[in-house]
């Protein structure tokens, strides 16, 4: 009866070790990352877990595995980086590689962006310098050189979206994952031929109105214009130059008009050389599908509209009508 005893007592101090090993949380109180190869067996990944303070010992998840195993439920656990900072359970840890769920940093590219501002926006938040950025994505045209094989920069193909990327993430890996969407795009919108000139105008439309609804109908006055051999005369594309230059001061100066640069298309009649950012959709389908006018001219109104004229005439009404109602009231 004493030899029983200590068998049930025995008995009851593995299974409160086991209970409390298994199924209390452990774990660190700060941020703590695990890089989880590819490749790597449960086993090692359980060391790995139980070197860096994840778990209390690689015996819990051992324990987990088997009985997932039992049940037919083990699963494969996913490669990556995984971030911790509170205290979990070896379940709730295991069901976290099950479910591949790493870590990422958010990049948030709105429509409108060009190089120089997503450059920035990649710095701001972590992944390289922009100056690193800026030029991988010049060297690297290859990735849209089926879609564009005289393109000196990947501006126009980088497609506004918010993306998930590791912490180490390179250029290159940002890059593809940015022309990949584009190349998703384009594909929906059935983009296959005439894709340089397309980029290049919706760029274009994208800078000039914020209104979806107005995209087609400055798209319509652009090709009037081209038809016309009417110089497009659109600020961005001025902005773009100085911007290229590294000159832009915050505002268009009389200089910045006369600048003989190909993309100033108050000097140059066409097209500029390439995009001066990066469009999005609504401005890509109204680049393919411009509003048939006789419009060759818009003006900004006081309500953040657009007012469309056929003649330089009544252009010129309209903009003195924005100036007068932006005029300060005294």
């Amino acid at each position: 009866m004493k030899y029983i005893a200590i068998i049930l007592l025995l008995a009851l101090l593995v299974a409160g070790a086991a209970y409390y090993i298994v199924l209390t949380p452990y774990g660190p109180t700060s941020e703590t990352f695990v890089e989880v190869a590819p490749g790597s067996s449960t086993h090692a990944i359980a060391i790995q877990l139980a070197r860096t303070g994840i778990i209390r010992t690689q015996y819990a998840f051992a324990a987990i595995r088997t009985y997932r195993e039992f049940k037919g439920t083990s699963g494969t656990l996913k490669a990556g980086e995984y971030r911790f900072d509170h205290p979990a359970t070896p379940e709730e840890i295991y069901n976290r590689l099950l479910r591949g769920d790493v870590y990422t940093k958010a990049l948030t590219i709105p429509e409108g962006y060009n190089i120089f501002d997503i450059a920035q926006a990649v710095e701001a938040a972590g992944f390289t310098s922009r100056a690193d950025f800026l030029a991988a994505e010049r060297t690297n045209t290859a990735l849209i050189s089926d879609l564009n094989p005289a393109a000196t920069s990947l501006e126009g193909y980088l497609f506004p979206d918010t993306y998930h990327f590791s912490r180490h993430a390179t250029p290159l890996q940002i890059l593809t994952a940015m022309t990949r969407r584009f190349r998703q795009t384009a594909n929906q919108l059935g983009l296959h031929v005439g894709t340089p000139r397309i980029v290049l105008m919706a760029s274009l439309i994208e800078k000039e109105v914020s209104q979806d609804s107005e995209r087609p109908l400055v798209a319509g006055v652009f090709a009037n214009r081209l038809a016309k051999g009417i110089p497009l005369a659109t600020d961005p594309t001025v902005i773009y130059a100085a911007l290229l230059e590294d000159r832009w001061r915050g505002t268009i100066y009389a200089s910045d008009l006369a600048n003989p640069s190909p993309y100033n298309t108050y000097r140059h009649t066409g097209l500029p050389p390439g995009p001066i950012c990066n469009p999005g959709l609504a401005a890509l389908k109204a680049a393919i599908h411009p509003a048939q006018t006789d419009y060759l001219y818009f003006v900004a109104d006081a309500n953040g509209h657009s007012r469309f004229s056929a003649t330089l005439k009544e252009h010129n009404t309209n903009v003195q009508a924005y100036r007068n109602a932006t005029k300060p009231q005294h």
